[in-house]
């Protein structure tokens, strides 16, 4: 048990020297600046439909954006943006969209798409490759921690790195 809580401790502060400061709102993981729409930006503009269908980014464009829990999404296609309108939790980003691993251990990163695993059609990010190869280490295991954390800090601030 030390030894997992050490190599957490080391990833955490790893994480924090390498981060900038995270975009982030409270619940969800989102830019800061208002789109067209009115509402933050989430998933920095990914699609969320196309990247869970393909398992991997795709560029969404502002002209096709929805709005959802005072985030706003933006869709590559208007199929996507149909899909999405219909069922938005479907699409959604795990843990409001910030890093499934800070999460797992109580911390809110953003969420970065081009570190990002789909796993039964959901989809989970990170915040870079050193954390996405950690969660790769004990995936059930870090998605459980996760879900069981962000139940408890969904409405706490975020604090800035």
């Amino acid at each position: 048990m030390f030894k997992s809580l050490t190599i957490v401790s080391v990833l955490l502060a790893s994480v924090a020297a390498q981060s900038t400061a995270v975009f982030a709102a409270d619940e969800y993981n989102v830019s800061s600046g208002i789109t067209a729409v009115g509402a933050p930006l989430a998933l920095h503009g990914v699609d969320p439909v196309a990247f869970i269908q393909s398992g991997r980014p795709v560029e969404g464009a502002a002209e096709l954006a929805s709005t959802h829990d005072g985030a706003a999404y933006y869709f590559s296609t208007a199929e996507n943006k149909k899909a999405f309108d219909a069922n938005p939790e479907a699409f959604v980003p795990q843990n409001g969209g910030f890093c499934t691993f800070g999460v797992s251990v109580g911390k809110k990163f953003d969420g970065n798409p081009s570190y990002s695993a789909v796993i039964d059609k959901k989809l989970y990010v990170f915040l870079n490759k050193e954390v996405y190869d950690a969660f790769n280490k004990n995936r059930a295991g870090t998605i459980s921690n996760a879900s069981d954390q962000w139940a408890q800090i969904r409405s706490v601030e975020v604090e800035k790195l």
